[in-house]
C-alpha cells in the first residue's frame, strides 16, 4: 500500500473546512420560499457531509475525526475574529457598522448550535459509515452513504434548529424548519451520491488506499 497523496487529502480538508465556515455564516438568515422555510446555510452545508463521507470512507474514521476538530477550531476562530472586529471602534467617516453587525455580527447562540450540531452529526455520520463498511466488508457503498447521512443529518438538524431557534419562532415553524432542512440534506445526498461513489472509487484507485478501522472516539 503506497503512501496517500497529501495533495488529494489536503484539497478535501480545505474544502471541508471552508464549507463549515461559510455555511455557518449563511445560517444566520432564514429563507422562505413558498411553503418552505430553511436556514441559508443549508444551501452549502450538505457538501460537508459529502466531503466527510469521502474522507471517512477512504482515510478512515480517525482522520475525519481529527479534521472535524480542526474544522470546529477554525470555525470558532472565524467567529471570534468577527466578534472582536465588531467590538472595535469604527472610524468617524465609516458608516458600515450596522451592515457589518447585521451580516457578520456574531450570534453566540448560533455558534453554539452550529458547533454542537456539527460535532455530533458529523461524528455520527462517519461512525455509521465506517461501522457499516466493516460489517459489509466494504460493499453497498451507496446504501452506506445515504443511510449514514440520513442518521447524521437528522441529529444535526434537530440539534441545530432547537438550540438556534427554539423560542424565537413558533413550534410549527420550528418543526417545518427541521423537516425542510433534513429533506434538503438527504435529497442532496441522494442526488449527488452517484458522483460521490465515482469520486471515492477514483481516489481509492489513484492512491491505492482504502482504510478499514473500527471507529473509536479515543
Amino acid at each position: 500500500m503506497q503512501k496517500a497523496n497529501p495533495h488529494i487529502y489536503e484539497s478535501l480538508a480545505a474544502l471541508y473546512i471552508t464549507v463549515l465556515i461559510v455555511s455557518n455564516i449563511a445560517s444566520v438568515k432564514l429563507v422562505g420560499t413558498g411553503p418552505l422555510v430553511f436556514d441559508a446555510g443549508t444551501i452549502l452545508f450538505p457538501l460537508a457531509y459529502i466531503v466527510g463521507d469521502i474522507i471517512a470512507e477512504i482515510y478512515g474514521f480517525r482522520k475525519l475525526r481529527q479534521l472535524l476538530v480542526i474544522g470546529i477550531a477554525m470555525l470558532l476562530l472565524t467567529s471570534l475574529t468577527f466578534w472582536v472586529v465588531g467590538m472595535l471602534p469604527s472610524a468617524a467617516d465609516w458608516t458600515g457598522q450596522e451592515a457589518y453587525s447585521s451580516i457578520l455580527g456574531v450570534v453566540w447562540r448560533i455558534i453554539l448550535a452550529s458547533v454542537t450540531a456539527i460535532f455530533i452529526g458529523e461524528l455520527l455520520n462517519a461512525y455509521v459509515l465506517t461501522k457499516l463498511k466493516i460489517k459489509t466488508a466494504g460493499h453497498h457503498l451507496w446504501g452506506r452513504l445515504v443511510s449514514s447521512t440520513a442518521i447524521g443529518s437528522a441529529v444535526d438538524t434537530i440539534v441545530f434548529s432547537v438550540i438556534a431557534f427554539a423560542g424565537t419562532i413558533s413550534g410549527s415553524s420550528l418543526v417545518e424548519l427541521i423537516a425542510t432542512v433534513f429533506g434538503i440534506k438527504v435529497l442532496t445526498e441522494i442526488i449527488i451520491s452517484p458522483l460521490t461513489v465515482r469520486v471515492i472509487k477514483h481516489i481509492k484507485k489513484a492512491e491505492d488506499l482504502d482504510v478499514y478501522e473500527e471507529p473509536s472516539f479515543r
